[in-house]
């Protein structure tokens, strides 16, 4: 096959990744990709039922989700070893906007619960064409971890009742934990079922802390399965799961009331924003570990692709899953493989086993519940957060009080909304530097702030700008300048480094030639050093070069230093017939074919480490 023939196929198939490692798989990966596909099956199906009831869903909704979302993923994926399904972070935010459609708990919710799979599916697969995996990042770690936190506490909060064998009640958190309160003080809690469930929680954190790589989730289910069977627990008050049909459903749209698709869709995005989240922290963390890359937009349609798989089948909304995903790590599965061996087991179970979950109790996935998010609670991130900046802590706690206060997609928008709000303030903190030459280096500058040994030249006064130029910055910035040059009457030369600039704007393109004609007045010549490629073509079009000439631009500070002292006879330097000196100013740089300048061996930006100061 030629180059051009196989870089066509490539091409072809690059949005298909299993397309191309599975022509490569080798042999030996077989027995370790099996036996990590029945560690998730064992991990995934009793936490699948448990985040269906999370979700205000029955029981098999979950089921219905593992198969068709582990398979889709393993076409799509760009990670090797991420295990795609339900999880608590997406089920709670979907039992939560579940309710505000009114149908939780209802012969509805089945139908709508898959409804916001698939609006959150398609959000993701247009955003993967689109390309804008990039907007994952306005969830940073701290805002993440808090909301997570504030999650897992409401997760905990809604399993209690069934723990207690208590009506759930509703309302306001501090309501809800008043009202559960006040049921287990008057004695109205069901003594089966806090047995049931003290056993379940005993055996799940006990167990893992002896053998953590067990699937005592597994264990329990089946245990509670047995014990429901032979002792008749629903007859003695215990809550039960009840009917689960046997089978796989046939694909399908969700039937919905048309009024309410706008409101899905919507409620698909923060679903999908949310999912997104987790996924991606849990991909990267494993592709790190294992030498790999996966490629953002391509997970973005890879979790499209799962959650619309979901939807189709009557499913509930998938993430990628942290947990699933070392448990992967941890038992040698190399390939994706270990997801679709997963799915035939979920198959198996769905299709033979899934009428004898019937007699499940509901505390028991209450209790596996409890202790699949009770490790989320990641209290030494938060203080390390403390340690490191403060506006990281800030961040996280408010994530975590807004989900607790406003409900898990309010907590998180003001979350996001607060992270963004603080990169707008900061980007507004505009630092104007003093430099100085640095003591024995021949061409080293630096902040002279702390600094009295780093020497000026008397007339010349050299600015440095700690962040870039552009529309917010552009008018204190100026400010700032002109502030420091009315401070030194003595001023001849303003000598400005714009190396932190790698954009310009028209606002900032204007704002300098303002500052220009402000220096102008005070009779003050300006000089403009380690000009990046883009800024100086927005700064020729803009008409500001032309204005300032071209030997005032220069490669780097030293340069630029040297021709403002020598232009205002501060320098005893002989005359070059207006030719700058070799190296220097911009004037004689090459142009392309469309009279624009051409980056050659001498492109200004960013400064050898000699010249990068400190």
């Amino acid at each position: 096959m030629s180059d051009d023939t196989m870089a066509l196929s490539e091409g072809r198939w690059r949005r298909v990744p299993m397309v191309r490692w599975l022509p490569r798989y080798q042999a030996a990966w077989l027995r370790g990709d099996l036996i990590a596909g029945a560690v998730v099956a064992a991990l995934a199906i009793p936490q699948a039922l448990g985040y269906a009831s999370i979700a205000g869903a029955p029981v098999e909704v979950g089921l219905y989700a593992l198969p068709v979302a582990l398979v889709a993923y393993a076409v799509f994926g760009s990670s090797r070893q991420l295990v795609v399904g339900p999880v608590s972070t997406v089920s709670v935010l979907s039992g939560s906007l579940l309710a505000s459609f009114g149908v939780a708990g209802t012969a509805q919710a089945a139908s709508y619960t898959a409804a916001l799979a698939l609006g959150s599916g398609l959000v993701l697969v247009a955003a993967g064409f689109v390309r804008v995996g990039w907007m994952a990042e306005f969830l940073s770690k701290p805002i993440v971890t808090g909301f997570v936190l504030g999650l897992t506490l409401l997760v905990i909060l809604n399993e209690v009742p069934h723990l207690v064998g208590v009506p759930t009640p509703t309302g306001k958190v501090i309501e809800r934990v008043s009202a559960l309160g006040s049921s287990v003080t008057r004695g109205e809690a069901d003594l089966t079922t806090v047995a049931v469930s003290a056993v379940s929680l005993v055996v799940l954190f006990g167990g893992h802390r002896l053998f953590p790589k067990f699937p005592w989730g597994l264990l329990v289910l089946l245990g509670s399965l047995a014990a429901s069977a032979a002792l008749d627990l629903q007859a003695r008050g215990v809550e039960v799961v009840g009917p689960v049909p046997r089978g796989l459903p046939r694909p399908g749209i969700p039937a919905v009331d048309p009024a309410d698709l706008a409101g899905l869709l919507t409620a698909g995005a923060a679903l999908a924003l949310v999912g997104l989240a987790e996924g991606l922290s849990a991909a990267r963390l494993f592709a790190a570990r294992g030498g790999y890359r996966i490629d953002a937009d391509q997970e973005l349609l890879a979790s499209g692709a799962a959650n619309v798989a979901s939807g189709l089948f009557g499913g509930l909304g998938v993430a990628g899953s942290l947990s699933k995903t070392a448990a992967v790590s941890d038992a040698r599965g190399r390939t994706q493989l270990t997801g679709l061996a997963a799915a035939g087991l979920a198959v198996v179970v769905i299709v033979a086993i899934a009428p004898a979950l019937s007699v499940l109790p509901r505390a028991v996935l209450s209790a596996i519940v409890v202790n699949a998010v009770w490790k989320l609670m990641d209290f030494e991130a938060m203080a390390r957060y403390r340690v490191v900046r403060r506006n990281d802590i800030v961040a996280a706690v408010i994530a975590a009080a807004g989900v607790l206060a406003f409900g898990p997609l309010n907590g998180l928008l003001l979350a996001v909304a607060g992270s963004v709000i603080g990169l707008v303030f900061r980007s507004t903190r505009v630092d104007v530097e003093v430099m100085g030459k640095v003591p024995d280096e021949k061409a080293a500058w630096g902040s002279t702030r702390n600094h009295a040994e780093r020497s000026t030249y008397p007339g010349v006064i050299v600015l440095r700008l700690d962040v870039p130029l552009f529309w917010v910055t552009a008018a204190p910035a100026n400010d700032s300048i002109l502030a420091l040059i009315d401070s030194t009457p003595a001023t001849r030369a303003l000598v400005l480094d714009l190396e932190a600039t790698n954009q310009m704007d028209t606002t900032s393109a204007d704002a300098l030639a303002d500052l220009r004609a402000a220096l102008v007045r005070r009779d003050v010549d300006l000089f403009l050093v380690r000009v990046m490629w883009p800024v100086r073509k927005a700064l020729r079009r803009s008409g500001l070069i032309p204005d300032l000439g071209e030997d005032h631009l220069w490669h780097s500070i030293s340069q630029g230093v040297r021709e403002a002292r020598r232009v205002h006879g501060l320098l005893d330097l002989p005359a070059h017939d207006g030719v700058p000196p070799a190296g220097g100013a911009l004037a004689d740089e090459p142009l392309d074919a469309d009279g624009e300048e051409h980056i050659v061996a001498r492109d200004p930006g960013p400064a050898p480490p000699n010249e990068q100061g400190s």
